[in-house]
């Protein structure tokens, strides 16, 4: 059943789609849908629009995540991306199975609706739902530590013993990548701020890949940077269409440290630190050499140059009669997509897996 599987990570900000087996999905685009009147029948109600992928140039105000901070919005939107990757992977391999990682706050309606969208409307032979923090622990080897996931709505904390999530133990803040984009918007374009502007929106996303980082300490950082002459970094500066340059402010460049110091940009806390030690703390007191000893950074926002380096040393200096180590791969923001990649062929994951008929006996009586 695993032989060419589908494997579909659909987060809150990214889609990571491809064929099981590989070392990194083929498919990676933005969780972004968007609505066009239609021109024969124009007017706002549903029945009068069509929905496509992505962004519309002509019509940058139209688009939408269908996916909120985890939590499904749009139903419509995620049955048209899903349609959009089965399409093209079906072009080699028309019955394939699919693996689905599921929404990290999904509803008991959720999982049903997602069974009903894969096999009444885009007619797979058999689906498998797994797990997105436990995908995220299978790509490092690991059966037992500490998942830390941050991605660009949620940021989650989840430990793991022998494969099996403590649940009690687990820890969510509802801040990640999106709240440092918005910081960005804010802090960039002021009250011209808008969402929708393509050039906002592309400064904003430049800004972030290529200038921001997380300090090790950001008093020291914010010393340094009052000490430069203003203009010395060239580097530190982005271009208006107008072709005159604007250079960043300490904090722009910083924005990351909000995963530690929330509070200093006006978010509700726990820091991304405090979760994981809260977490772990919460564990049987026998379990914490081994969970710290096993930590697993994932998700998009740990690949801030500093990021995983500032998280090592804060949970090392509280658990100092510990050796604490941290598992950061290359491919970490693909983390959840790589383990279901492994999971999708293993034989020993058999019985998760439900197939057409068995969603019509169980479902459909």
């Amino acid at each position: 059943m695993a032989a060419r599987t589908i494997v579909i990570d659909h987060g809150s900000g990214f889609l990571k789609a491809g064929f099981s087996g590989f070392n990194e999905p083929q498919m990676v685009f933005p969780s972004i849908v968007n609505y066009i009147p239609c021109r024969e029948n124009p007017g706002p109600s549903y029945a009068r629009r069509r929905v496509s992928l992505g962004i519309d140039l002509c019509r940058p105000d139209t688009f939408s995540y269908p996916i909120h901070r985890g939590r499904v919005l749009n139903w419509e939107g995620v049955e048209h991306i899903w349609s959009f990757v089965l399409e093209k992977h079906r072009l080699e391999n028309e019955n394939s199975p699919v693996m689905v990682t599921e929404f990290p706050l999904k509803e008991p309606a959720d999982r049903q609706k997602t069974l009903e969208i894969m096999f009444e409307l885009l007619d797979v032979p058999s689906i498998f739902l797994a797990d997105q923090l436990e995908m995220s622990l299978y790509a490092s080897g690991l059966l037992t530590g500490v998942v830390v996931d941050s991605g660009y709505g949620l940021t989650r904390v989840q430990p793991f013993h022998l494969g099996c999530p403590l649940r009690s133990s687990a820890k969510m803040l509802e801040f990640a990548g999106q709240d440092l984009s918005a910081y960005l918007f804010k802090s960039l374009f002021k009250e011209d701020y808008n969402r929708h502007n393509l050039f906002q929106l592309d400064t904003v996303a430049t800004t972030q890949m290529t200038k921001c980082y997380v300090p090790q300490n950001l008093g020291e950082s914010l010393d340094f940077y009052q000490s430069l002459p203003r203009g010395s970094d060239e580097n530190n500066a982005y271009q208006l269409p107008d072709g005159n340059r604007v250079e960043l402010t300490p904090m722009q460049r910083l924005a990351p440290e909000m995963f530690f110091s929330p509070e200093v940009f006006d978010l509700q806390g726990p820091s991304i630190s405090q979760a994981v030690l809260d977490s772990i703390e919460t564990c049987d007191a026998s379990m914490h050499p081994l969970l710290v000893s096993h930590l697993m950074a994932c998700g998009g926002n740990t690949l801030y140059p500093g990021f995983t380096k500032r998280l090592y040393r804060l949970i090392a200096d509280h658990f100092s009669s510990t050796k604490t180590t941290m598992w950061v791969g290359s491919n970490r923001n693909f983390s959840v997509w790589l383990g279901a990649s492994v999971v999708a062929h293993l034989s020993t994951y058999k019985s998760k897996w439900m197939t057409r008929e068995e969603y019509d006996e169980s479902f459909k009586m």
